[in-house]
């Protein structure tokens, strides 16, 4: 049987406003779950289209979603408190949700005999920070030095290690730093950040130049995601893919060349301090037996932002409900 209705958590997102829309243009019907934590712009241009189907829930509580269960063949898990300094603020709700609910609807849908697939979404976070940064794949060994890190990896040992029913296909999906354009937009994302930042006249100081990371477009990660719905089970059941690719790791440095070449009278200064301590590179080969290839590049995403600032697309760029900070 092929994926037909899927459940969305974290509809109204930055990453779940691209993907429910990349769902439905691929004909699924979606049923989109979000508390609107950060308001509803995110699914906005989405109501009105006839497979999709909102409902204003919070993860966290069990008996809400429950019976959207039953409506569908495949969950697509992305709702969560999203970032380091978020998750620190907020410990205990991250735990409840990132941990906790997760660990709860990934149970009762192993529990449906009728539903098919579980797709959670993970973060390359989850390496911290590597010898020398050296280039990592699934096979190496985690070592999260962050509390949002620490739940997600935790999440995936219990996904990938749990037993599961014989026609249960869950697969885990490591996202890395994302960037790029979205009905629910984010500018404390490095890319977007720096591009604004420089966009608008503003002078740039980069801490940390020599840390490498990885970046991915979040349309990539939609068409990412899509690629293991429609993948065949043996591929995908309890697999864990990280999403990209290899040529998309970049130092602060080399994003401070990208921007002073594609941003005209951008003022950068590079400051060599440690912020982030994260430092790692991905090599992303295992996901191109999905047949997948990524479609943008951090210079697309550099361009992409900027043109759309430069052109009105985005009313008050510095407005908080850009971020993930509650």
């Amino acid at each position: 049987m092929s994926v037909q209705r899927i459940l969305l958590t974290g509809a109204a997102g930055y990453i779940g406003a691209v993907m429910a829309e990349k769902f439905l243009d691929q004909g699924f019907t979606v049923y989109g779950v979000d508390c609107l934590m950060f308001g509803d712009r995110g699914i906005k241009h989405l109501l009105g289209r006839p497979n999709f189907v909102f409902h204003k829930k919070d993860v966290r509580d069990e008996n809400s979603y429950r019976i959207l269960l039953g409506e569908v063949d495949a969950v697509v898990h992305l709702a969560a408190i999203s970032g380091m300094p978020t998750c620190d603020k907020y410990p205990i709700m991250a735990k409840e949700i990132n941990w906790g609910a997760t660990k709860t609807l990934f149970d009762h849908c192993n529990r449906l005999a009728h539903l098919q697939r579980f797709v959670f979404a993970s973060t390359t976070s989850v390496y911290g920070s590597v010898k020398d940064a050296s280039v990592v794949n699934e096979d190496f060994p985690v070592g999260p030095i962050s509390f949002y890190a620490e739940l997600k990896a935790k999440c995936e040992s219990y996904i990938l290690n749990t037993e599961v029913r014989p026609n249960f296909v869950p697969t885990v999906l490591r996202f890395p730093t994302v960037y790029g354009l979205s009905p629910r937009m984010r500018f404390d994302l490095t890319v977007n950040e720096f591009a604004r930042d420089l966009t608008l006249g503003k002078k740039l100081e980069i801490f940390g130049e020599h840390f490498w990371r990885p970046y991915c477009h979040v349309t990539d990660l939609a068409r990412a995601c899509l690629r293991v719905l429609k993948a065949p089970p043996e591929l995908v059941r309890r697999e864990l893919y990280g999403v990209g690719d290899s040529s998309e790791n970049y130092t602060k440095r080399m994003l401070y060349e990208i921007l002073v070449e594609l941003i005209p009278g951008a003022q950068v200064s590079l400051i060599r301090k440690i912020a982030d301590a994260r430092d790692y590179r991905v090599d992303f080969s295992k996901i191109k037996k999905l047949d997948f290839l990524i479609s943008k590049t951090v210079r697309d995403g550099v361009r992409e932002v900027y043109e759309a600032l430069r052109n009105g697309g985005i009313a008050n760029p510095y407005d908080p409900l850009y971020t993930s900070e509650l």
